[in-house]
């Protein structure tokens, strides 16, 4: 199933947030939404799940518009984690991921459905939490279940806002690969807004560079990581090296510190 975003615009009253954005996700890849805060990553993902309703432009899965699927059909087509969950509702980390079935449920739970939960539990090392309250939950195990809430749904496309802002790097390092996995055998489409270049780099098989709500590039993360983009996008002068094809980026300083040293050198 393809994802394609033509020609998307979002404002807030009159504040411009994204412009003209377009974009297609291929079944089975990764696309990496990378940028500085304010650049409008979340925005683009609330726009997608139809949180947020474009001014102009449409979002299409293959080729139905999003704005004419039901509330049940577009949960069954996208499922969105989003960067941080403000209310906990009481339930158990068991029926939390439950709750991710609900569209393919047509009236009660089968076996199915509990099998499912279970094996995306165990998927995500957290069956050891399965009774335990959610709110009696630590950030990053909380982060867990909600991405396991999002894998249980089966959606054919995955939205990730920041998916690994709670975790360690060792629970970073394992949900990712998890991810991708999943994307490449299911063959889901996935977009993941994430600030961490490197990751970027390591799992996204594309990615897009953002900044003022409009994607300055695109493509492999080799063409897009550059020093030039970097230090155009972010302000930050940074090296780039290499591993097994890969970028990796080592930020050194800030252009603004640049300028305040020559300032004091005077």
């Amino acid at each position: 199933m393809r994802l394609t975003v033509k020609d998307v615009e979002f404002s807030y009253a009159s504040l411009p947030i994204l412009r003209e954005v377009n974009l297609e996700v291929a079944a089975a890849e990764i696309l990496g939404v990378v940028g500085p805060n304010g650049a409008g990553k979340t925005t683009l993902l609330r726009c997608i799940d139809r949180i947020l309703t474009p001014q102009k432009g449409c979002i299409l899965v293959d080729v139905q518009d999003i704005q004419k699927l039901s509330r049940m059909e577009l949960a069954r087509a996208i499922g969105y984690i989003p960067q941080s969950v403000s209310q906990v509702f009481p339930a158990t980390v068991f029926d939390a991921v439950l709750m991710g079935r609900r569209p393919h449920i047509s009236w009660r739970a089968s076996e199915t459905d509990r099998d499912k939960v279970l094996e995306t539990l165990y998927q995500l090392h957290i069956e050891d939490l399965a009774m335990r309250e959610i709110h009696e939950l630590s950030g990053g195990q909380l982060q867990k279940v909600f991405i396991a809430r999002a894998l249980a749904q089966e959606p054919a496309v995955l939205l990730l806002d920041e998916p690994t802002s709670n975790l360690d790097i060792k629970h970073q390092l394992e949900v990712l690969g998890l991810i991708k996995t999943v994307v490449k055998e299911k063959g889901i489409s996935a977009i993941m807004a994430i600030h961490d270049l490197n990751l970027a780099a390591r799992f996204a098989d594309r990615i897009i560079m953002m900044n003022r709500g409009t994607i300055i590039s695109a493509g492999d993360p080799v063409s897009v990581l550059t020093r030039e983009n970097i230090q155009q996008v972010y302000g930050v002068v940074a090296t780039v090296n290499y591993n097994s094809g890969k970028p990796f980026i080592i930020p050194l300083r800030s252009i603004n510190q640049n300028r305040s040293e020559g300032t004091q050198s005077d």
